[in-house]
């Protein structure tokens, strides 16, 4: 989980006609219902669920290390890479051939070393989304013209020492790759909290580029989830977007700022539900599909 510096917090919400299938006991219904099925929510939970069966997962660790095998033999492409400097971290990377530069699809897989903190929503979420996304991707086919798509999980995300500033110790994975490959990418979309259980809103992050937000506001639009983007201005975070915008490389963060568990051990499966993990996968998948 990135730090916070909130800078403002206006969470304009949008109202929406029609009405989503009863939710599961104990969910509220979304405002508006999704106008798309392309991608597999109950796959997606299935990856969340697995990785929160796993227990914590700190850089480092022999859970993490299983969960990048996972990973790595799910991607298209997928392979490990190193990240320098830091012995026993390694990003999951993949890809589908398009048009370069490359747009990246990341997410963190680590979660923060604290006793029993198994990061549902701050790690399994993100990282079940981009998993699915990908599969997905792959299976279109797509027109000459469509860029190339990497998919990216972060290690290394979390901070080791919470007495120092959150950039010295956290970050370590996108850092390493901002700085590798931050010439070849043309936009990254990182997904952090994307599956908090409940009436979801994630407004834009204010660190974020807005027209890639806006981009992502019109695939909202598209599929009937923009009640779970609205319109208006969140707090700034620092988080492995911040390398790529320090490049002038445009990035925004998918990131829930009003969850309640975060660095919590109730940051578990109670706190995340398949219905928001749907709208924040079909959102960012029709995002990518249409990317020119």
């Amino acid at each position: 989980m990135p730090a916070l510096i909130v800078v403002a917090l206006v969470l304009a919400l949008t109202g929406g006609s029609g009405q989503d299938a009863p939710p599961p006991q104990g969910e509220p219904a979304a405002s508006t219902a999704i106008r798309a099925d392309r991608f597999d929510s109950a796959r997606a939970w299935r990856h969340l669920t697995y990785q929160v069966s796993l227990g914590p997962r700190p850089a480092g660790s022999p859970r993490l290390a299983e969960l990048a095998a996972y990973l790595r033999s799910r991607l298209p492409h997928g392979r490990y890479e190193a990240v320098p400097g830091h012995p026993g971290l390694r990003n999951v990377v993949g890809w589908i051939p398009g048009r370069k530069p490359a747009i990246v699809l990341a997410a963190h897989y680590d979660t923060k070393n604290l006793p029993g903190f198994v990061g549902a929503n701050d790690g399994a979420g993100g990282t079940a989304a981009v998993l699915e996304i990908a599969r997905a991707l792959r299976k279109l086919e797509r027109s000459r013209n469509a860029p190339e798509i990497r998919f990216v999980f972060f290690d290394g995300e979390e901070a080791t020492d919470d007495s120092r500033p959150f950039e010295a110790t956290a970050l370590r994975g996108s850092k390493a790759y901002a700085q590798r490959h931050g010439g070849e990418i043309r936009a990254l979309v990182l997904l952090d909290f994307v599956a908090e259980k409940g009436r979801m809103r994630i407004p834009r992050e204010a660190g974020s580029h807005p027209g890639v937000w806006k981009r992502l506001r019109a695939a909202a639009e598209k599929v009937g989830t923009t009640d779970t983007f609205p319109p208006g201005v969140a707090g700034e975070v620092t988080d492995d977007h911040t390398p790529f915008m320090r490049r002038g490389i445009p990035a925004i963060d998918l990131i829930d700022f009003t969850f309640p568990c975060w660095h919590e051990t109730c940051d578990d499966i109670s706190a995340v539900s398949e219905a928001s993990l749907d709208r924040s996968g079909e959102t960012v998948f029709e995002m990518l599909r249409s990317w020119r």
